[in-house]
């Protein structure tokens, strides 16, 4: 028989394992109360099923998919319904968050007799035409999460710590993401500047393969900034206080935070970039 998931909450990411998950013939709840019109009509659109707290803990796995600023909050939402059901489902944190913050879920979790899984999503969500992302899993249970490999999940199971997943993601996601901020910021120090246009014609000349990865990734970052705040803060909690990497990625949430309200006003910063990724483009 097919396992039942749930999976919290249907975002852009959770919407589409959900649906990877369905259309592998497993049936998929979520959680839809005090959510969006827009949110429940992407979660129908992936296949997914609303339901209650009591119909979530009686399945065979709840994956939590949230900004991760939430990811402890709702491993304490659903404690108490877990601690009353007679089934224990797999609880999967698939959370961008730091090693601390999965310890303190993990024991948010401990007491319920629910397994704990740790998770780290590397990749965007999966597409009809892709494998998708890959679950880094690790803990004493991440091979019963690994079962959902044959559901159309790729799972992969690693050694060591309950957070070792954690820690891959954010040792992933502060190359990826940090890298990003960092540039993000040049770009818009160089045309505050004037000198932007020298700026580009210098890494045409010299960085040909920067260019276009600033054209593929930093086209793509703005609807996304927002979102990355929180998970830049966790990532400053995971590197070594001493090495200065925790101010490093403060910074990084600060320039995020403002890119996210560029976006959702004015545009002012993101006009500048655009101006700047649109030379990257058409040099191909």
């Amino acid at each position: 028989m097919n396992p039942v998931v749930a999976v919290i909450a249907p975002g852009m990411m959770g919407a589409a394992v959900g649906q990877r998950l369905v259309k592998n013939g497993v049936k998929v709840l979520t959680a839809l109360a005090g959510r969006s019109a827009e949110t429940a009509a992407r979660a129908k659109a992936a296949g997914m099923v609303g339901a209650s707290d009591g119909e979530i803990v009686a399945t065979d796995f709840v994956l939590s998919i949230l900004p991760p600023g939430d990811a402890l909050a709702l491993a304490q939402r659903y404690a108490p319904a877990l601690q009353a059901s007679n089934s224990k489902p797999v609880f999967v944190d698939c959370n961008a968050v730091a090693p601390p913050t999965v310890d303190k879920i993990a024991a948010v979790i401990a007491p319920t007799g629910a397994p704990f899984v740790d998770a780290g999503i590397v990749g965007g969500p999966p597409k009809a035409d892709d494998a998708g992302p890959r679950f880094y899993a690790s803990g004493p249970h991440a091979q019963r999460f690994a079962t959902l490999r044959q559901y159309g999940l790729d799972v992969r199971v690693l050694e060591g710590a309950i957070s070792a997943a954690s820690a891959l993601k954010m040792s992933y996601a502060g190359i990826m993401k940090g890298t990003q901020a960092i540039q993000t910021a040049m770009l818009l120090a160089a045309a505050r500047s004037g000198n932007a246009d020298t700026l580009y014609k210098e890494l045409q000349h010299s960085q040909k393969e920067m260019l276009w990865w600033l054209n593929r990734q930093l086209a793509i970052m703005p609807p996304k900034a927002a979102r990355w705040v929180a998970e830049m803060r966790e990532i400053g909690e995971f590197v070594s206080p001493d090495s200065g990497g925790r101010e490093l990625f403060e910074g990084a949430a600060l320039l995020y935070e403002q890119i996210g309200e560029d976006f959702a006003g004015d545009k002012k910063d993101l006009a500048t970039l655009k101006a700047f990724l649109d030379k990257a483009k058409a040099a191909g």
